[in-house]
């Protein structure tokens, strides 16, 4: 069997050099060093960006969360650099206004974008966007129909992007249940060399309970030297409102398992800063709440961990 030669990430950038700017890993702003590590953003210009089909600007909700308002919010709390995510019931697999978001702004952003795994060579779509600033994909069963969503990573597709992900360098991102870890764990194992990310700690306690068979499937990823999560989604999950403390032992049992070098905060905005919740709160609990943090870790699940995912050359 043979295999083209492999894309590394810091080939692609350089070639990408002209529309990025630089494909150097962008230096942090000392008075703004913090990572945001998923947040959504949307224009309400549905004219230059159109919606996925079915869609209309009555769905959107906030009607307008542009990049220039999420910095508003992430500004005062240190927040000098996100990953922008996909989102996947606005605007499915068309990417472009966050590519956009990253040609206008080359330092500040990077992408977890999406492409389909049903589609003709999704490997191929993976490599046109990385020099665009692409260097993630969300990956989720809840984009395909129910008949689907057991077998959503057992596809050629998702088998092709995960290896392409293990020469790119860009990142398989999951947003899954705690039900998917199993499937996850295999696909780790099959695919080593490609880098995971699990979205909100795999969306363990979003009925409230924290399973200690589903924190334990969690940390078991940790095997996987490649795989990270984030510490993020707060609204969702446990109590569901501030100051969120309910998620200490998690994120303690995931910090034993993982290291502060494999966990990367992250707001989820903007659906974070909807009712009680805020930016603030957010970012506060791994910042000035979680004594158990050394200094050290705060820097790792605050900035480094994010950087060496989604921004390093």
């Amino acid at each position: 069997m043979t295999h083209e030669p492999a894309l590394t990430r810091r080939a692609a950038l350089a070639a990408g050099a002209a529309l990025l700017g630089a494909a150097t890993m962008p230096a942090a702003d000392d008075n703004l060093p913090w990572i945001d590590a998923h947040s959504h953003i949307w224009p309400p210009d549905t004219d230059k960006f159109p919606l996925a089909p079915g869609k209309t600007k009555k769905d959107l909700d906030p009607p307008s969360f542009t990049d220039d308002e999420l910095m508003a919010l992430a500004r005062p709390e240190g927040v000098g650099r996100v990953v922008l995510i996909q989102h996947s019931v606005f605007h499915l697999w068309d990417n472009s206004y966050l590519v956009d978001a990253v040609k206008r702004h080359p330092k500040r952003f990077r992408v977890q974008g999406m492409v389909d795994d049903h589609a003709k060579d999704p490997g191929a779509a993976m490599k046109e966007l990385l020099p665009k600033g692409v260097t993630g994909f969300r990956i989720t069963p809840f984009v395909r129909e129910k008949a689907e969503q057991p077998k959503w990573l057992d596809t050629p597709g998702m088998a092709e992007m995960w290896a392409t992900g293990a020469q790119t360098r860009q990142a398989m991102c999951l947003l899954i249940d705690a039900a998917d870890l199993p499937a996850t764990d295999a696909m780790c194992a099959k695919f080593p060399d490609t880098p995971v990310v699990i979205d909100h700690f795999a969306r363990i306690g979003v009925d409230g309970q924290f399973r200690d068979a589903d924190v334990a499937a969690l940390c078991k990823l940790a095997r996987h030297k490649h795989t990270t999560v984030k510490v993020s989604a707060f609204y969702a999950l446990g109590k569901k409102k501030p100051p969120h403390d309910e998620l200490a032992p998690m994120i303690r049992k995931l910090l034993d398992a993982f290291g502060p070098k494999r966990l990367m905060w992250a707001s989820d905005a903007p659906y974070q800063v909807q009712g009680v919740n805020t930016y603030k709160n957010s970012i506060a609990l791994v910042r000035d709440r979680l004594d158990f943090l050394s200094k050290t870790d705060r820097e790792w699940l605050l900035a480094k961990t994010a950087e060496s995912v989604f921004f390093a050359s």
